[in-house]
């Protein structure tokens, strides 16, 4: 089965990584205090997911290049994340499992 964040150019490698460094509870707190408050409508804004994705890529620290912060604002956007929305929530969580 292909994750779908492949189709937006994100490499299995780097969700690996990613998953990894986010077992840290330090990291997973500092992660979570941003996302605080945000709604399916900030996460539709391009702006602030752009501004989310570099702060994030900092915390775990993560270099990207403007390709793949696209690639992730892309991939952010197409899922249409309600965050008050336990469906949604369920969706992203057995995407990264």
């Amino acid at each position: 089965m292909n994750p779908g964040y492949q189709k937006f150019g994100i490499k299995t490698e780097f969700v690996e990584r990613v998953k990894l460094k986010m077992k840290n509870p330090a990291v997973k707190e500092k992660i979570k205090g941003h996302l605080e408050g945000a709604t399916k409508y900030d996460l539709q804004d391009r702006a602030k997911v752009r501004r989310w994705v570099k702060t994030f890529a900092k915390i775990l620290n993560e270099p990207l290049t403007e390709t793949q912060e696209d690639q992730f604002v892309n991939f952010i956007i197409a899922q249409r994340i309600d965050p008050n929305n336990m469906l949604h929530l369920l969706k992203l969580y057995t995407m990264f499992r």
